[in-house]
């Protein structure tokens, strides 16, 4: 009898215990509000799917929060058995993991405040907007009418600096996020890191703080790189045409990999490129395709419409899908190029 009252009291116990992590808890339900399958394995992920979805973001921003939290998923699951195996005592991974999933929402408008900042503006100087304005950059914005007037490119290295010149405007407003996140949650970053000592506590304050530096100075080096091409147009040595791809292969020639190491990562950006290419036209039938659909529906012929919502579907399961796979894919060749092992890229 005693036997049986201690085994009852162990099973009671684990119970508890297992309630916090528990698979109910942390892996996937059968279904979510609207009584199709859950997307993530993590609650608060599949949380912030659903408000997205009532939200009604366009196909390709839904796909794209898609892809950022399929990262957020990968990482929050590695960072548990990181802890588990008793690694991240001092909390930085902890902490970082709450950042990126406060910057996710802050990007895509789910943080619950007001966003006060125009969706691509450069925040860091305000200015009148005026006619003739792409880029809501004063610089940027004469840097292009500049290259456009010169003479200097054809019609497809326009269209290729127009990327690059959008890509920098994005990752003016990414900073400009990811600034007043840290900003934030600072406080609650000095909470979580309380109880260590204060070289510890400082340190991880001020790794913060470098990433925002290593991250201005990357769109300074960017702007740089904008000026030059400008002013020069392309050379003969432009290997890519994709910005996130330049923009890894810039930050390899600054890094100290071998000359064999470069060699073997430019074959792989080769590839890389080809991968955003192809994701970058899902994209873009995917947001025809939305055309599409709500054009059927306005017609009002069920059997089309199913057809065409299913065709919809599909596209938009296969953009989410590459969407993360090369979302993965920049991460680790980031994380190569760096050499500073596992760290999630951020936006």
């Amino acid at each position: 009898m005693r036997l049986e009252c201690v085994f009852a009291a162990l099973c009671l116990g684990v119970g508890v215990m297992a309630g916090k992590y528990s698979r109910e808890v942390n892996e996937a339900k059968p279904s979510g509000s609207d009584g199709q399958p859950v997307e993530f394995r993590i609650a608060k992920l599949n949380q912030v799917w659903e408000k997205a979805k009532r939200m009604q973001l366009s196909p390709v921003r839904q796909a794209e929060l898609h892809s950022d939290l399929k990262i957020q998923e990968k990482d929050e699951l590695q960072w548990k058995k990181m802890k588990v195996e008793g690694l991240d005592e001092n909390g930085e991974k902890e902490a970082q993991l709450r950042r990126n999933f406060n910057v996710i929402l802050a990007k895509y408008g789910m943080d619950g405040k007001r966003d006060t900042r125009p969706r691509e503006s450069n925040s860091l100087k305000d200015h009148d907007i005026k006619e003739g304005d792409v880029f809501d950059d004063p610089r940027l914005d004469k840097l292009w009418n500049k290259a456009k007037n010169s003479g200097k490119f054809s019609t497809e290295e326009l269209l290729n600096l127009k990327r690059e010149f959008q890509h920098h405007k994005d990752k003016i407003h990414e900073y400009n996020i990811l600034m007043d996140t840290v900003s934030r949650t600072e406080e609650i970053h000095k909470n979580v890191i309380s109880d260590l000592e204060g070289d510890a506590k400082e340190h991880l304050l001020q790794q913060k703080h470098t990433e925002l530096k290593d991250k201005m100075r990357g769109l300074n080096q960017g702007f740089e790189r904008l000026r030059k091409i400008s002013h020069e147009g392309f050379t003969d040595d432009s290997e890519f045409r994709e910005p996130r791809v330049i923009e890894l292969w810039e930050a390899a020639k600054r890094s100290n990999l071998s000359r064999d190491e470069l060699d073997s990562l430019k074959e792989e950006l080769r590839h890389f490129e080809t991968k955003v290419e192809k994701h970058s036209h899902y994209q873009e039938q995917l947001e025809l395709s939305h055309q599409k659909l709500q054009h059927v529906e306005s017609l009002g012929d069920k059997e089309h419409i199913r057809r065409t919502q299913e065709k919809y579907d599909n596209l938009a399961e296969k953009t989410r899908d590459m969407g993360y796979k090369m979302k993965k894919h920049m991460q680790d060749l980031a994380n190569k190029i760096s050499r500073q092992g596992l760290q999630h890229n951020e936006l």
